[in-house]
């Protein structure tokens, strides 16, 4: 594929489906990230997406469930990806235009059908539990009862991978080590532009962690062996403040897909890397039904 400053390339830990990125298409969702608290746009066609708010025991509160399908497909058993949002962001603006990047791959069998979902796991919460509020909890616990009942996922309602967006992709690569804890390890795993701080002086500055040792017992960069062979895909922009980390896990980590190109950590990086990131999941997707 290249050089990885300019183009994805693959590193070599296992063979990968790369995909090149597809046409922008219009947003449906608003994009957020870190910083970025711009108010979500309303969804252009809401025919492939349903939103909804159910009680999280874990978080205490109500959350909105977003789920996203393929256009032109039946839903009841399709296969989940989560898609975990960014700082400051929730369900409802995590992830512009992936109702149509899914919706067109699809149709353009580069993949087959599967189906993302975004929950609320709070704003500053980096997936992680707090007094009071657990979103991993309800990531792993909660999540698939409620798709379960809503006949997707399958019979156990387990997605079958895990996508993020900067805070989101810190929780993706937390949450893909956690199900592997559990016995039940993810297909794929993909994260754009993910929040890995690499000191603890500029981590701090957060608040998202009581302390040092919290934050060390966490951070994916301190635990890439604990991710097992997942399947990785990682985006980041060279002009990102978090290339450094990113650099530095896909070193470690070596993914099946590894993009560093340039961009910063904004909605038009993220509208770019996004239609890449469905490809790779789907192409995962695809893989372990091959097996």
């Amino acid at each position: 594929m290249g050089d990885g400053e300019s183009r994805g390339r693959m590193l070599g830990r296992r063979s990968v489906l790369a995909s090149g990125v597809a046409g922008l298409a219009a947003l449906s969702i608003g994009l957020t990230a870190d910083l970025d608290t711009r108010p979500a746009a309303q969804f252009v066609d809401e025919s492939n997406v349903l939103i909804e708010q159910v009680y999280s025991q874990a978080r205490n509160c109500p959350v909105h469930l977003v789920t996203m399908f393929p256009k032109g497909v039946a839903r009841e058993g399709l296969p989940v990806c989560l898609m975990l949002h960014g700082r400051f962001g929730d369900a409802r603006k995590s992830a512009g235009g992936l109702p149509t990047w899914l919706s067109d791959s699809v149709a353009a069998r580069r993949i087959p059908p599967f189906a993302f979902l975004a929950v609320d796991g709070g704003g500053n919460s980096y997936w992680h539990r707090w007094p009071g509020d657990d979103p991993m909890s309800m990531l792993l616990d909660e999540v698939p009862r409620w798709l379960a009942e809503r006949r997707l996922g399958g019979p156990s309602g387990q997605p079958f991978a895990a996508a993020g967006i900067s805070m989101g992709g810190f929780g993706a690569l937390l949450y893909a080590r956690r199900r592997r804890e559990q016995g039940n390890p993810l297909s794929a795993a993909a994260v754009v532009s993910p929040a890995l701080i690499t000191s603890w002086r500029e981590m701090s500055k957060r608040r998202a962690f009581a302390n040092e040792a919290e934050w060390a017992a966490m951070d994916p960069l301190r635990h890439v062996d604990e991710l097992g062979d997942v399947p990785l895909g990682v985006w980041c922009g060279t002009d990102d403040r978090f290339i450094e980390g990113t650099r530095r896990f896909i070193g470690a980590a070596r993914p099946e897909y590894a993009s560093t190109t340039p961009g910063g950590h904004n909605s038009r990086y993220y509208r770019k890397a996004l239609p890449e990131v469905v490809d790779f999941v789907g192409g995962q997707l695809a893989r372990t039904r091959k097996k």
